[in-house]
């Protein structure tokens, strides 16, 4: 994982320096293509997938698709395992997430709004699987941003109205989980529906999860299982976040068309077109948050995992944390021999924060987590929070997230920065840049959530365990 320098700066460079090697091995862990060669292997038998086995016969073909931010690496480690026995494939990914593939062809597009590059892809990925039959194989490669990347729109809805939606229940700090549902009855593929294309081959699908518990018809919205979602569901979405007369006129008309049951919906469990499918779970947080936790006790920490399914608004998020970072901190220099002056702190969270877009600053959620916390830390030596995406990306922005610390509040002051303003208009990444507390991977090929850490104290500094206000 590649960090931009600037954020090793002042007394607590030994810290920082800690806080990105954890979130390093928490990547490192999510890595896709490690994730697909523990699920997947060439046996004797045939391709064994979790605990199924399926037999390669010679009049078989096997077709590899995919979509998500992670879906260039997965190929790449299924075709270190098929070879040539792949027929043919395509897959789609974040510009800039690519890899150097033979059997499979790569697709380049957009996220977190799709494009004219994405449906495209979606075109071909569904033309190919619709040419499977009886006795093909089609493997399916999903990760996070799936969505985004496999955009093929319903009939009747260009893709300029699906994009427009999308972007309305973004800002508006929907969860994934109903932006899905939405997506789900404007798509073609979405839903279940890649399934029912693909019918009647067989349909392997191998999960990079980025959906806070694994639920399957979550992730990129589920294009190869059941969908329990409905028209009327995706509907009530639209009309929580009071957006009925803001969507475009197509999408309304298929989302009430849909809820009156002139449409039909997407296939639900027990419909034929799951009769032959397997979805496994290759990687997802709660991998990434234990080789954290892991990395974070071999530098000398003590560990504690709070969760890794937390969701709210980032900035109630974020002055939470915060505020439990410094109460931990504090409440330490109370305490009695063998605790206090005992090994430093490291608190792990994870999952996947919401913005409520109220400004027309610049950010992300992990950056205005961060900035939330910087007022409970104001003050303190030796206490840090570092919230990070584990794909690199934070927003529409070029940082995966940022570090706050003690000093953060004061050296914003000298510098002349409002950190009340930056908040209240959704400017982290500007306070952040100025700061040089940016945290800068560029792409990982990864994703599965969120991670936020707090630290407290240095291994072996000679205040380990001791944050004090300054």
């Amino acid at each position: 994982m590649r960090v931009d320098g600037r954020i090793f700066h002042g007394d607590g460079r030994r810290q920082r320096e800690h806080a990105v090697e954890i979130l390093g091995a928490a990547v490192e862990a999510a890595d896709p293509a490690a994730a697909v060669l523990r699920a997947v292997s060439l046996g004797p038998g045939g391709l064994v997938v979790g605990d199924r086995v399926y037999e390669l016969d010679a009049g078989s073909r096997i077709f590899v698709v995919g979509a998500g931010k992670g879906s260039a690496r997965m190929a790449s480690a299924l075709e270190s395992v098929l070879g040539d026995r792949i027929t043919a494939g395509a897959v789609t990914t974040k510009y800039g997430y690519g890899e150097r593939l033979s059997a499979t062809s790569l697709i380049e597009a957009g996220h977190p709004l799709p494009d004219d590059s994405g449906r495209a892809g979606a075109a071909r990925i569904a033309e190919m699987v619709r040419g499977a039959g009886d006795g093909d194989l089609v493997i399916v490669l999903i990760s996070g941003g799936g969505s985004a990347l496999l955009p093929a729109p319903a009939e009747g809805i260009t893709l300029a109205e699906k994009i427009a939606t999308t972007d309305l229940l973004l800002r508006s700090g929907a969860a994934i989980g109903d932006v899905n549902t939405v997506r789900k009855h404007l798509s073609g593929l979405k839903g279940g529906q890649l399934a029912r294309l693909a019918s009647p081959a067989t349909v392997v699908t191998l999960i990079l999860s980025d959906v806070l518990g694994n639920p399957l018809d979550a992730i990129a919205s589920g294009p190869t299982v059941p969908d329990p979602s409905t028209f009327e569901e995706a509907l009530a979405v639209v009309d929580r976040f009071n957006l009925r007369e803001e969507l475009p006129e197509a999408v309304r008309r298929r989302l009430m068309e849909g809820a009156r049951g002139a449409i039909p919906d997407t296939p639900k469990p027990g419909d034929p077109a799951f009769s032959r499918t397997q979805a496994v779970i290759v990687g997802d947080i709660e991998l990434a948050a234990s080789a954290a936790r892991d990395r974070a006790e071999a530098l000398g920490y003590r560990a504690v995992m709070h969760s890794t399914r937390t969701e709210g608004e980032a900035r109630e998020v974020g002055a939470r944390f915060g505020q439990t970072v410094r109460a931990e901190g504090l409440a330490r220099e109370g305490e009695p021999p063998p605790v206090h002056g005992g090994p430093p702190l490291c608190l792990l969270e994870g999952g996947e924060t919401t913005v409520t877009v109220r400004g027309k600053g610049k950010g992300g959620r992990n950056q205005e987590l961060a900035l939330a916390a910087a007022w409970a830390l104001d003050g303190l030596r030796q206490a840090l929070v570092a919230s990070f995406g584990t794909d690199g990306t934070d927003g529409p922005t070029d940082a995966a997230g940022a570090v706050a610390d003690g000093t953060t509040m004061a050296r914003a002051a000298a510098l002349g920065l409002d950190a009340r303003a930056s908040l209240a208009g959704n400017d982290s990444y500007h306070f952040f840049e100025a700061l040089g507390d940016l945290i800068v991977t560029g792409p990982t090929n990864t994703n599965v959530n969120d991670l936020w850490i707090g630290l407290i104290g240095t291994p072996n500094d000679g205040s380990a365990g001791n944050p004090e206000p300054a």
